[in-house]
């Protein structure tokens, strides 16, 4: 495999991952509420975290380096502040202190959690 499409490869999925655990946030949290796993309902709640994941990809340049753990964590607070702030803001929805608390916690478990992973597998490799 040429070595763009495969860097290409990893760019993706790691965006794909980032993506689908800001949904999973949402999805567990309104279950959890009992608001219902709906996909409207779900993408509308996920919103501003999904536009804070957008700037915090360009404004790290994910791309660059996707897998590591310094992107990760610039990834996980940059969604985490700028998704509340957005939340609140923007979204005119709250931010009780528990739910900051959850988000920060669970986004970042699964922001850094699979690029800790993906770091102590290919450190195997080497």
């Amino acid at each position: 495999m040429p070595v763009a499409v495969a860097r290409r490869a990893v760019v993706t999925r790691a965006a794909v991952i980032d993506f689908v655990s800001v949904l999973a946030f949402v999805a567990i949290g309104r279950r959890n509420h009992d608001e219902g796993t709906a996909i409207s309902g779900v993408f509308s709640v996920a919103a501003p975290f999904l536009i804070a994941l957008a700037v915090a990809w360009a404004g790290s340049r994910a791309w660059r380096a996707p897998q590591s753990l310094r992107t990760g964590a610039a990834v996980w607070l940059t969604t985490v502040v700028v998704g509340l702030a957005m939340r609140r803001l923007v979204f005119d929805h709250g931010i009780a202190t528990p739910f900051v608390i959850v988000a920060t916690l669970f986004l970042g478990f699964a922001l850094l959690g699979w690029r800790a992973i993906a770091t102590r597998r290919s450190s195997k490799h080497l």
